[in-house]
């Protein structure tokens, strides 16, 4: 209990000092109390720990300030795409649209058509600079639109990282010298591609061409867009792709041309479904996938054994700088009263501090958004997961935290379909070249990439 107390403690000092007006006609009170509308679309566990965390603000911080999460109404809505449905139908203006939330969870590309017509509070009029500077800057760059307001106020964020099946490698290593240093690459995983095909082709000498894969990308689209960064270029130029000059045709050569021969998985769903059944080795994907991974494979004959996975930070191309994406959803305000944005306001701030934000991601794969859950409590934090998986997870983004440079992808109407275009050209065009490299051709790599450039 007295633990408990500390706590509550520290959230009221911290609420006192947010609401050290509360007779400004523009705040709430005790005496006049504003009731706050939420949607999210959480679920499982998330949903759980929203819930009781809303909760727990209102019977405590909530109460002192006079300001209500209405936990009736909270809608947890059960997919994001039926969230974004109902958000469209509000943004359009259609007859049978709900009523706008005042706060709900969203990406930017989703609040963006709310913002462009006024119906967004910039959160900046609701933040100082010194705590702004509390939480990771690249989370926070996110959610700045195209006037350079504050919409969209970072809850949970991921990034990519290296899964890495560490049975499988050092069975690998151990009878060719492969190094797992290699990983640390691009380049170096294109060579270990090749070397891991040979060798599994090798084993079955009376089918040539029957190697295995060793490497694949959840989003070849990310790869550019890292690889790009960390080369010190960018994919995108205002809203167009940027396929041009020599930076971009090093990223594509180094990730074609194994895909082309073989070692390289072309495959439309999640690596993780490939891990499961041993066709594949090594992995990059989005951190919050993490709980997807398992610790068998089940091979075609229904044989089933048992794996380790090791969770390694995000790779650079050579020369490159130490970058990886950073991407996840936040928190929308509706434009509204001064009273009510100010209630909205003060509630994420004590739903963002580093003790709730922990608790709101702690059994799942996505990362806090504070420098302090960083900084100063992510020690603890890992020390008291219970999931494995997720303690490997978390050290290693801790290590990127402290290493890498986070980048924001930009915000843009048109940006998830340039990306998805690229998805699927760059995979159709892999697919292609692979059949054509088997039937004896070369990998074409030069009119390979003339193509992606159309």
């Amino acid at each position: 209990m007295k633990r408990k107390s500390l706590a509550w403690t520290a959230s009221l000092c911290m609420v006192t000092a947010l609401l050290a007006g509360c007779g400004h006609p523009g705040r709430p009170s005790p005496k006049d109390p504003v009731t706050l509308t939420m949607w999210h679309n959480y679920g499982g566990d998330m949903q759980k720990t929203m819930d009781a965390l809303i909760d727990e603000f209102n019977s405590t911080v909530g109460k002192e300030a006079g300001i209500i999460i209405n936990v009736i109404n909270v809608t947890a809505i059960s997919s994001s795409a039926e969230l974004n449905e109902s958000l469209d139908m509000i943004a359009a203006g259609d007859p049978g649209a709900p009523a706008m939330p005042d706060i709900c969870t969203a990406y930017p590309k989703v609040a963006i058509q709310f913002q462009q017509t006024g119906r967004l509070a910039n959160l900046d009029s609701y933040f100082s600079q010194e705590e702004l500077s509390g939480y990771v800057p690249a989370f926070i760059e996110e959610g700045r639109l195209a006037d350079g307001g504050l919409y969209v106020f970072p809850l949970a964020k991921s990034t990519e990282i290296l899964y890495l099946n560490q049975t499988l490698f050092d069975r690998f290593a151990a009878e060719t010298g492969a190094k797992q240093e290699q990983l640390a690459t691009f380049e170096g995983i294109a060579a270990l591609s090749k070397m891991y095909y040979d060798w599994t082709d090798a084993k079955t000498p009376d089918i040539p061409g029957d190697g295995k894969m060793f490497f694949t990308a959840d989003s070849w689209f990310n790869v550019a867009q890292a690889g790009m960064k960390q080369l010190g270029s960018s994919l995108i130029e205002g809203e167009t792709l940027n396929l041009s000059g020599e930076t971009y045709a090093h990223i594509f050569a180094t990730t074609y041309v194994p895909a082309v021969e073989g070692g390289i998985a072309i495959y439309d769903g999640y690596s993780s479904d490939l891990s499961k059944t041993g066709d594949l080795v090594c992995s990059t994907g989005s951190s919050a996938g993490i709980l997807f991974y398992g610790d068998t494979i089940t091979y075609p004959d229904n044989t089933v054994e048992q794996v380790a996975y090791s969770i390694l930070p995000y790779p650079v191309f050579e020369g490159g700088t130490k970058t990886a994406i950073q991407r996840g959803g936040g928190l929308m305000v509706a434009s509204n009263e001064e009273k009510k944005e100010y209630a909205a306001a003060v509630f994420i701030k004590w739903l963002t501090a580093s003790e709730q934000n922990m608790r709101f991601i702690s059994s799942t794969g996505y990362l806090p958004v504070t420098r302090q859950a960083f900084e100063t409590d992510m020690d603890a934090h890992i020390a008291s997961v219970e999931d494995a998986r997720i303690k490997k997870m978390l050290v290693a983004v801790t290590s990127m935290y402290r290493e890498y440079r986070f980048f924001t992808p930009p915000n843009f109407a048109a940006f998830d379909d340039i990306g998805k275009e690229y998805e699927k050209r760059f995979k159709t065009l892999l697919a292609s070249r692979r059949e054509a490299y088997l039937d004896g051709g070369d990998t074409g790599t030069e009119t390979a990439l003339a193509e992606i450039r159309k």
